[in-house]
């Protein structure tokens, strides 16, 4: 398989069905709550606040008819807010905290050895609000969840929500993902494929609103950022392949996508990075985020930006490519 996929790009969008009006409207919902009424989301700048978030995702899952499941763990952090103070310095000590991930699954009927994880972090960046990163993956999940809930899969789908994905975490142990794939790994599970939901709800018609990680990128992808991402690295090219595929098929929505090296920024900037460690298939869909979206980490990220019509569009799709999985 080619590293770069053709991709789709249909001139004009049909109008939203009844349902997929419902689902937009259920979209904007989840992103109102977790990032206009709960707000900022972090283990050490506001832990209240992203334990609400957490007891929301785990009441959604819940009501889906997912089992729900906690990984809990230990994360040892600098305090910066109670520094040390002796006559002579002043210094900072380290604090213990505890994070959790959320877990709901559906259990397979016919070979549920074989797992499936959609995952997206509920943290945020400091004391950002954080509607697309990663509002729109969180809301994007649980409105999976609540459709395949309703099915009877043949495999496993567990729907994870991270905790800890962004700094001081982001690439380290600390991260939920990291946990999280290592205690899959260490359980010996057979993950036959992870999608990481990440900042997906930001789309743009206009001319340049579109960059690109190099020059020679604006030869095989447009510079209007109208388009969903997929994106994963040379070992999980084949399930990039299968999920591509039956998106195009699902919806006539404009996508991209590849098979890129990590060195490229961008690629691994996200928990399906923490599956590549420990050899699982891994992709991460996304609307491109910084390359696209000027509100990225900053507390302008509110839940007003988000194209939550398209981002219905890119759900219902992605329901149908976790179905044919």
């Amino acid at each position: 398989m080619f590293p770069f996929l053709p991709g789709r790009r249909p001139s004009a969008l049909l109008p939203l069905t009844e349902s997929g009006k419902i689902l937009s409207a259920s979209l904007s919902n989840h992103v109102h709550t977790i990032a206009g009424d709960i707000g900022a989301r972090s283990l050490t700048v506001a832990p209240a606040n992203l334990e609400i978030a957490a007891k929301y995702i785990e009441q959604n899952l819940a009501k889906s008819g997912c089992k729900v499941d906690h990984q809990f763990f230990k994360v040892v952090v600098t305090d910066l807010f109670t520094p040390v103070v002796t006559k002579d310095s002043i210094t900072t000590k380290t604090i213990e905290l505890t994070a959790r991930n959320v877990v709901g699954e559906i259990a397979g009927h016919k070979q549920p050895e074989e797992i499936i994880v959609i995952g997206a972090h509920y943290d945020s960046v400091f004391d950002c609000p954080a509607a697309n990163d990663n509002g729109s993956g969180v809301a994007a999940m649980l409105e999976i969840a609540r459709a395949l809930a309703a099915l009877k899969p043949n495999k496993t789908v567990r729907f994870v929500a991270f905790a800890n994905e962004e700094q001081p975490f982001f690439g380290t142990e600390s991260m939920g993902s990291q946990q999280y794939a290592r205690q899959c790994h260490e359980r010996g599970e057979k993950i036959v494929g992870m999608m990481s939901l990440e900042t997906m709800g930001f789309f743009s018609d206009l001319p340049n609103s579109q960059r690109l990680p190099h020059d020679f990128f604006k030869l095989l992808y447009p510079t209007k950022g109208n388009f969903i991402a997929f994106v994963a690295n040379w070992r999980s090219r084949h399930f990039l392949d299968k999920c591509v595929s039956s998106f195009g098929k699902a919806v006539d929505f404009p996508h991209e996508s590849a098979a890129l090296p990590t060195f490229i920024r961008g690629v691994s900037f996200s928990d399906h990075a923490s599956f590549w460690n420990y050899g699982y298939p891994a992709l991460m869909i996304t609307d491109t985020a910084f390359y696209r979206y000027p509100q990225y980490h900053t507390d302008e990220d509110t839940p007003d930006k988000l194209d939550y019509d398209r981002l219905a569009r890119v759900v219902s799709g992605l329901i149908e490519v976790i179905e044919k999985l």
